[in-house]
């Protein structure tokens, strides 16, 4: 048995229902599973992979054929092994609530309003339910300061603008993104930006601030031009994929910024996938990532469970593609498939799906602080206000409750360190209706991973790649290659 990386899967005989060994539940410990090179397991604790020669993998069919009864001296020395522990203070991560983090994000709903009238929107077209307003400067300077001084003096902050449409605020947000640039440069902190807007609205000088400062822009595109104008409309009706356009094409001439990434909303009519995402490729974005709908006015669109399977295949093939592109030495930036791999290949293994409440938060237009910008307005994820800070108490209560291993059937899946238990918006409005879906996905970034790896002695490295696929030339198929395992 050899160490693979830390982070793969694949099917095994499983009864069907929990299957135990000295007290440790093996569905929710390992994913035996089988590569185009192999076989293997993945070890949930510390988000390990490892190989497996015939006889550990025969041992481990066995194991769960038994409901772990086969052997025991066998099966401790395997599990000894594998760094499988009963023992809390033995494991990588475990139950207990971890430390209240620092906030080092921040994004302001600089615009709870919208220039158009997406079918799908989840915001009410950044009304959030109430009604359409408009972040003062007070406020936008105001949540600059909080971040500043809730942060550690050396981490590296992101302020990040969202709505709504933020560039219906243009003057707010040039001011406060000089205002925080500068105040940064003064005090020798670290700063980024991020900015979520449909790009109808871009200008030369919107194009400048996000080339001058260090900026990551994400694009809300939904793919060729008749996908998007059917999901997309203007308020008026027409379409804005033209005016979108415009926008990327002004960023092209002025300068990009650090960033260009494309984020689609896929609907359950959307259909295949691979053509759009070629297509938002070709339009030279740095990163294209796929999102579906499981909240929406029009419940036509929304996802039901069943949808997820088709929606499963389509990425499936778009992953495919994706891993043909690597292996020839061209950059084709799936963002989707490009995360799960940087995961893995960190071992990545968290109690939480995002930073959500704890490292980040969102202001609302007059200043008060919630989890995170999906969450705006909604009183169950208050976390405070600009002016006298974050409220650590709701955050500590909010993380305390939201551990993976607390919740049901969370605590029982193999996948639980690399999901963390799913978007608490989604799983609020909808429940957990996505969870095959995220294990197939995770199954199919598990073996592209041990692909990679095994091949990757033969890649030379792609220039405009992501550092972590050209890193895994340095793959060794006889040791680790992570870092030690964060919690964060």
């Amino acid at each position: 048995m050899k160490r693979q990386s830390d982070a793969p899967q694949e099917h095994l005989g499983s009864t069907g229902g929990p299957v135990m060994w000295d007290g440790l539940d093996l569905t929710a410990e390992l994913k035996p599973f089988q590569s185009k090179t192999g076989d293997h397991v993945f070890v949930v604790d510390g988000s390990r992979i490892y190989d497996l020669d015939h006889e550990c993998r025969s041992f481990l069919d066995r194991a769960f054929a038994q409901n772990g009864q086969a052997n025991a001296q066998q099966t401790a020395a395997l599990w000894h092994a594998l760094g499988l522990s009963r023992e809390s203070e033995h494991r990588y991560i475990g139950g207990n609530a971890i430390d209240l983090p620092k906030v080092r994000s921040i994004s302001l709903n600089l615009a709870q309003t919208c220039n158009m009238a997406c079918r799908y929107c989840y915001a009410d077209e950044g009304h959030f339910g109430g009604r359409a307003r408009l972040m003062g400067e007070e406020v936008a300077l105001a949540t600059v300061d909080r971040l500043f001084l809730e942060a550690e003096p050396d981490a590296r902050m992101v302020l990040g603008f969202m709505g709504g449409e933020p560039l219906l605020a243009r003057d707010l947000l040039h001011r406060t993104a000089r205002y925080a640039w500068e105040k940064a440069r003064r005090e020798g902190r670290d700063i980024r930006f991020s900015l979520t807007t449909n790009g109808t609205l871009i200008r030369e000088a919107d194009a400048e601030l996000f080339r001058d400062l260090p900026f990551t822009v994400t694009f809300s595109i939904d793919g060729t031009r008749d996908v998007h104008d059917l999901l997309r409309p203007m308020k008026n009706g027409g379409g804005s994929y033209d005016a979108m356009i415009s926008g990327l094409e002004t960023i092209e001439r002025v300068g990009r910024p650090l960033q260009l990434a494309a984020r689609a909303t896929v609907t359950a009519r959307t259909g295949r996938l691979l053509p759009l995402l070629d297509h938002m490729i070709e339009l030279g974005f740095d990163d294209v990532g796929f999102s579906p709908v499981l909240v929406s006015p029009d419940p036509k669109l929304a996802f039901s469970a069943a949808d997820f399977q088709t929606f499963l295949s389509h990425m499936i093939e778009c992953g495919e593609k994706a891993l043909r592109e690597i292996k020839a030495g061209r950059s084709y930036p799936f963002g989707n498939l490009e995360s799960a791999l940087q995961e893995i290949h960190r071992g990545t293994h968290r109690p939480f799906p995002c930073g959500a409440g704890a490292g980040y938060l969102s202001a609302n237009a007059e200043g008060k602080l919630f989890a995170c910008h999906r969450l705006i307005d909604d009183p169950a994820f208050a976390m405070g206000d600009v002016r006298n800070g974050s409220d650590e108490a709701a955050r500590t209560r909010h993380l305390s409750r939201s551990h993976v291993d607390l919740m049901e059937p969370c605590k029982r899946c193999w996948a639980r360190y690399l999901c963390g238990g799913g978007c608490y918006h989604e799983v609020k409005a909808r429940g957990r209706l996505a969870c095959d879906y995220i294990r197939g996905w995770l199954e199919f970034c598990l073996c592209a991973y041990v692909e990679l790896s095994n091949e990757a002695s033969a890649l030379a490295p792609v220039t405009g790649m992501p550092e972590t696929i050209n890193s895994l030339n340095k793959v060794s198929s006889e040791a680790a290659v992570h870092a030690p395992p964060s919690n964060a």
